[in-house]
This record gives C-alpha cells, sequence and structure tokens, in this order.
C-alpha cells in the first residue's frame, strides 16, 4: 500500500483527512461502512477490509477506495504485515451468546482472534508507518462491554476488554511519536450483529424474541434506542481530526446512559 501525501496549501476545513490513507475493519456493512464512508467524505483514501468480498469491493467503488479481502481469524497470517496507513479503525466483531459452562472453546478462541489478536497485530503492522510521519490515529471500535459485564457474553466482554488495555498501551507508546489511540464503546447499535442476537438472547434468557430490545438490551440504557451507525461514524470522525490531537487513551461512551450506573 502506497502513502498519499498530505496535500500542501489550505485545507478545506471538511475535507481534513485529505492525502490520508485510513484502514477499516469490518467495513463493508454496519459501523464499518459508515465510518469508512464518513472517512471517505473527510478526503481520506480507505481500505475496506472484510471477509466478504463482494460487499467490500462495492463499498470501495462506492467511496473511491480499495478493498482488502481479509480473513481476521487466520492471526498467523499477519504476523509479518506492513501497513502504510495513518488511519486503522479496528471494528471487525462477531459475538457469540451462552453460559460459560456451554461456550464453545472454538468460538471464544475465534472471538479473541478476530476482536483482540488481530487488532494487535494490526496496530503493531501499522504503527512503524505512522512512526516514520510522526502522525498516526489508532480509533478502536469497543463497546459498552468494554467497560462492563453481561452475563452469556464470556468471550465478547472479554476480549474488548482486552482491546481496552491494549489501546492504553499503543496510546502511551505512541503519544510521544505523534500517534494517538482510543476506544470508541456503543450501546447497542442498529446493524446485522445485533439483530442475529436477538433469537440467541432469547434462548439463553428464556423469553420472547419480542421482549429482548425492551428487557434485555435497552434495560440498562436510559436513552431506550439503538445507536445509529451514522452516530458513530460521526465520533470516528472527530477522533480523527484535527481537534483531537490530546485526545489518546481514553474511552468514549455512547450508550445512552448505560454505563452511568
Amino acid at each position: 500500500m502506497n502513502h498519499a501525501t498530505a496535500v500542501s496549501g489550505a485545507v478545506d476545513p471538511g475535507r481534513t483527512l485529505q492525502g490520508r490513507r485510513a484502514l477499516v475493519t469490518g467495513g463493508a456493512s454496519g459501523i464499518g461502512a459508515a465510518v469508512a464512508r464518513e472517512l471517505a467524505s473527510r478526503g481520506a483514501r480507505v481500505v475496506v477490509a472484510d471477509l466478504a468480498g463482494d460487499a467490500a469491493h462495492a463499498l470501495a467503488d462506492e467511496i473511491g477506495g480499495e478493498a482488502w479481502v481479509v480473513d481476521l481469524t487466520a492471526t498467523e497470517e499477519l504476523d509479518d504485515l506492513r501497513l502504510e496507513v495513518d488511519v486503522l479503525v479496528n471494528n471487525a466483531g462477531i459475538q457469540r451468546v451462552s453460559p460459560i459452562e456451554e461456550f464453545d472453546p472454538d468460538d471464544f478462541r475465534r472471538i479473541h482472534g478476530i476482536m483482540l489478536v488481530a487488532p494487535f497485530l494490526l496496530v503493531r503492522a501499522a504503527l512503524p508507518h505512522m512512526y516514520a510521519n510522526g502522525w498516526g490515529r489508532i480509533v478502536n471500535i469497543s463497546s459498552v462491554h468494554g467497560l462492563v459485564a453481561s452475563p452469556f457474553k464470556s468471550a465478547y466482554v472479554s476480549a474488548k476488554h482486552g482491546l481496552e488495555g491494549l489501546s492504553k498501551v499503543t496510546a502511551l507508546e505512541g503519544g510521544p511519536r505523534g500517534v494517538t489511540s482510543v476506544c470508541v464503546n456503543p450501546g447497542y447499535v442498529r446493524t446485522p450483529l445485533v439483530e442475529k442476537q436477538i433469537a440467541d438472547q432469547a434462548a439463553a434468557h428464556g423469553i420472547p424474541e419480542s421482549e429482548v430490545l425492551e428487557k434485555i438490551m435497552l434495560k440498562e440504557s436510559a436513552v431506550k434506542r439503538l445507536v445509529e451507525p451514522a452516530e458513530v461514524a460521526s465520533l470516528v470522525s472527530w477522533l480523527t481530526g484535527p481537534d483531537a490531537a490530546m485526545v489518546s487513551g481514553a474511552s468514549w461512551t455512547m450508550d445512552g446512559g448505560w454505563s452511568a450506573k
């Protein structure tokens, strides 16, 4: 991947990422697609990384970016990767809902591979380029479950807690070299990932699917609605912009008040 140098001269305030290169994992749908579109609108050349090749290519064509069809469970294949990107958004994730004593060990390993090991390897791959240029933005799409726990989500909660720690260490190491690292922590977002959870949540809690949103997903939130992907993308846009240079090592909640309790 070739690095596009920053455009000289005055910068359009709405194009604050002009000349920058961004990588968004899980970028073909949901939060990732909203983030990819937003960063592209700010002038970034966006690499849409996703296992869903057709969707990744379609979105890349739409926003004038690139597609990277990648299986983030194959973490060993990322060991020697080097990324020439200025913005890295670790967004890819999956979910499994099950009591610990019934949780499939392979599912646990897979979730940690995608949501903790892969982000570590991508950060590792991106930092040399960021350090060389004295500028970089790393945004980890965590979750309210990176801050608080819920039953039946041992793999997801522990992976997100690990991602929080990785982000903080990256912030401490990267700060002196112009690289910031933050987490964005939404509650339930209106995405295919959340929609697929409804049946699992109903089975795990022994309630009808029609009651999952009210009794489980939005129970702890003061604002009784799902987060919209565009709202997450808007925050990511600000965190990668010029006014966020001192924002690092932090976790930005978008949970409707869930974690306030």
